[in-house]
């Protein structure tokens, strides 16, 4: 799968009469004639004339060394001009000296403009020799007289700019809206508070509320003008805070936002009829006057459109999960290397030995394999072949595989494959090996990895990680698993198996360094596999586009009913620089990926622990509905149950705790009464139903609050340690012992299998009751250690389910 394979035109100029994309291309026309890649300040306000947006102040680029006479000088409306520093290496110009504002009399405009020619080439160099980071690349090593020379050559003179003063100087009116192309999701719309301290409201203010973004590829105007209600940036230009009154209108934004992603979807990688990419444009800020969005700073970056890459026959994907045949290469005879551990696990988990070929020349068999010399020598064709030799042989080998015509899809397990600066020429040499096959005949093989620690299929009936069973036990054999996971980490997937067996998916992908096969691929295969329910990624970083092709995927198994969990790694800087050396440098902007995963549908996680919950929680209710986020909580622990009210609420979710009708707190009480509880329990929620509540009386109560209209969703605690409940297991006491066939580990799956509604249980107690968490989870019964993780993780997970119903609604309306 790639980009061309499944891209739609997101541009129509047809859709966009109101845009003079010809007249934009060739302000790009004439920048890249002069050897510029970015547009000045006042081509960056021509741009917005032609996009359709509200008319920008009027301009006059006063050029260096020019003299322009008093009439050119005062022909700009009102009492007060703009002076504004153009240079292409000075981009924060306040910082420097380069804006000011003065009286519209010639001679002060000439006074300022001299002034500013000489002072702000000293005070950009003293900047620099402050923090040479702020330098650009042609100021490098270069320091004192010398630098201010090279500023000041730089320079090309000043723009005189209409002064707009905005209705209101208050904190929060003005705004950002830029797009910029990422290398990963491509062209990416992004809005909120603006003014010089954009960045520090975006690490200041919690997640979404300073400012958003989105793939342009997969929203229009009016869908994000919806996620930029959610910002502070909204509420105070639609006067909704104290104090304020409105000073833009909704549909002026919405126009706004829908010029700018039809900008970004013409001057896109994907649009073939462009021949420039718009590498980033902003306006930051937005002031407002009367009713006016007045841009007063922009910049422009562009680049010459390039081609996209080769397509890949991702559907060979079904020959290597689901293969009929298996080869395999680095087998050890004489010791337990990783070849031969993976062999092993291929025949543990199933695989006829008749369907096995081993690469070893010099053998005719090995515990009764076939062996054969070559791939020349084969016998059969391989829809999987194992590579599990060093990373030196792998170049040849891959020449080998490809001129064979053998193999239709390759498991490269060694590493040295562009993990580190050392193995990328290496990886490199592959990469092309691999893409000109997939320019030939069917497409030649695909090849999962390098670096992939290995594959379990268990429809495949095949298990190539080379991890011995005795260090990872699973759970072989027929059984229902309706989940795929998907990690760039092998070691990562493997951890989570071994620290929650009952995770247990059906596949599990290690897809390592993505040399060929990414992350898009899988999430497009899987997303029309029938048996697959849940989709859990964790991700390091995307191939070049593949992050939008990936969201493509989650948005379109969202579509077909599936959930997907998601998790990226490298969302701090410093993450981001330990991902680098594990994944060959694949790791990208967070708050991008982040947004466009969830404008997709996906449900991402921030923690690994929230990942494996978020898993658990998908497998076991998937088919249950999810209608709203109105809780019911119950506990025979009072702390529990008001623990589980406190829980409800953050700055990523929220629940509402459920009010019961009168018939429930009735059928409620029947029971309590019933057994001899109802002088000690008041029935509201959350329910504290008193530690000498029973099994039985467990059971009752949570049929009757899960048929409640008004209830959407119930935690329970299990309370293992309660006296009156059979919790343990094979205990000598009989009244304990949670094999009786009236225990809460026997009844409540029994119940739980009839609801529709989502039930999760807490078993809140210390390694005693780990078996009977084991026997609940193994009747798919959802159930946490503790009540604040248990609510936490449901409400993430129904917060993500309400999600993808609007999106699935969404889809409906539209078809």
């Amino acid at each position: 799968m790639t980009i061309m394979a499944t891209a739609e035109n997101t541009w129509n100029t047809a859709d966009n009469p109101e845009i003079d994309f010809a007249a934009i291309t060739d302000l790009f026309h004439l920048a890249d004639e002069q050897g510029r890649n970015f547009l000045f300040e006042h081509e960056t306000y021509s741009l917005l004339q032609r996009s359709g947006a509200e008319t920008p102040p009027k301009t006059n680029l006063l050029v260096k060394g020019s003299r322009p006479s008093d009439e050119e000088l005062s022909a700009m409306p009102g009492d007060k001009v703009v002076l504004k520093i153009v240079s292409p290496t000075i981009i924060h110009k306040t910082e420097v000296g380069g804006v000011r504002v003065v009286e519209k009399m010639p001679e002060k405009i000439r006074s300022a403009w001299r002034r500013m020619m000489y002072e702000v080439p000293e005070a950009y160099a003293a900047m620099i020799e402050r923090n040479p980071d702020h330098a650009a690349e042609s100021y490098r090593g270069v320091s004192g007289e010398e630098l201010q020379q090279a500023i000041t050559r730089d320079i090309r003179g000043v723009l005189m700019v209409q002064f707009m003063p905005p209705d209101s100087q208050a904190f929060g009116n003005e705004m950002i809206v830029g797009i910029r192309n990422t290398r990963e999701f491509g062209m990416v719309i992004s809005a909120g508070l603006g003014g010089t301290d954009t960045e520090l409201y975006g690490e200041r203010f919690r997640k979404g509320q300073a400012i958003v973004a989105a793939s342009t590829a997969m929203t229009n105007g009016l869908e994000f003008f919806d996620l930029f209600r959610q910002t502070i940036s909204y509420r105070k230009l639609a006067g909704l805070t104290r104090g304020q009154r409105r000073i833009v209108t909704d549909e002026q934004l919405v126009e706004c936002f829908s010029s700018f992603i039809a900008m970004a979807n013409y001057y896109s990688q994907l649009n073939p009829e462009a021949d420039y990419v718009i590498e980033e444009l902003e306006i930051n800020p937005f002031a407002f006057t009367d009713y006016l969005m007045v841009p007063l700073d922009g910049m422009c970056r562009f680049s010459v459109s390039k081609s996209l890459p080769t397509a890949r026959p991702f559907s060979k994907i079904g020959n290597l999960l689901h293969p009929e045949t298996i080869g395999i290469i680095g087998v050890s005879v004489t010791r337990v290397n990783f070849g031969r551990i993976i062999l092993q696990n291929i025949l543990a988990n199933g695989f006829s030995p008749d369907d096995i070929r081993i690469i070893r020349p010099g053998l005719e068999s090995f515990e009764g394999i076939k062996c054969v010399a070559d791939l020349g020598s084969l016998d059969v064709k391989l829809d999987l072949f194992v590579v599990a030799v060093g990373s030196e042989q792998v170049p040849d080998l891959v020449d080998e595989i490809i001129a064979s015509e053998t193999v239709q899809a390759v498991m490269l397990i060694p590493g040295g494959m562009g993990e580190t600066g050392d193995s990328v020429d290496r990886a490199d040499l592959v990469m092309k090996k691999i893409d000109r096959a997939h320019t030939k005949g069917d497409g030649g093989p695909v090849f999962l990895g390098a670096n992939c620690l290995g594959v379990v299929s268990h429809p495949g009936k095949y298990d190539t990680l080379f991890i011995p069973d005795a260090k990872l036990p699973k759970l072989r054999g027929e059984r229902k698993r309706n989940a795929a996971f998907v990690s760039q980490s092998g070691a990562f997937m493997i951890t989570r198996l071994s620290k929650r067996p009952e995770l247990d998916p059906a596949y599990m992908i290690s897809i390592g360094n993505q040399n060929d096969l990414t992350l898009g691929d899988m999430v497009h295969y899987l997303k029309a596999d029938p048996d697959i329910d849940i989709i859990a990624v964790y991700a390091e970083g995307f191939n070049d586009l593949d992050g939008l092709e990936f969201s493509r995927g989650v948005h379109e198994a969202v579509i077909a009913g599936k959930d997907v969990i998601f998790y990226k790694a490298g969302r701090t800087p410093e993450g981001k620089t330990a991902t680098s050396g594990h994944t060959a440098s694949l790791a990208g902007d967070y708050m991008v990926c982040e947004s466009c995963v969830r404008q997709a549908g996906g449900i991402v996680a921030s923690t690994f622990s929230e990942f494996e919950d978020l898993l658990m929680l998908a497998q076991r209710l998937h088919d249950k509905q999810v209608k709203g986020n109105r809780l019911a909580a119950l506990s025979g622990a009072g702390f529990e149950a008001v623990g589980m009210a406190d829980n409800i609420q953050s700055d990523d979710f929220s629940l509402t705790m459920a009010r019961f009708t009168s018939a429930t707190s009735s059928y409620i009480h029947e029971v309590l009464v019933a057994k001899r509880l109802d002088g000690l329990v008041e029935v509201r929620n959350p329910l504290d139903i008193n530690p000498g509540a029973d099994d039985e009386t467990h059971v009752e109560v949570v049929k009757h609050i899960a048929g409640d209209p008004g209830v959407d969703a119930v935690v329970v605690g299990l309370d293992p340690l309660s006296p009156a409940m059979r919790t343990l297991a094979d205990c000598e006491m009989q009244r304990y012992d949670f094999n009786d066939p009236e225990s809460i580990a026997m009844t409540m799956p029994a119940l739980l299998s009839g609801l529709t509604k989502p039930v999760v249980g807490v078993v809140d107690g210390g390694q005693l009751y780990d078996p009977l968490v084991a026997e609940l989870m193994s009747r798919d019964v959802p159930v946490f250690r503790s009540s604040d993780r248990a609510v936490r993780a449901l409400a993430f997970y129904l917060e993500g389910r309400l999600h993808a119903e609007r999106l699935r609604s969404n889809d409906r309306n539209i078809s």
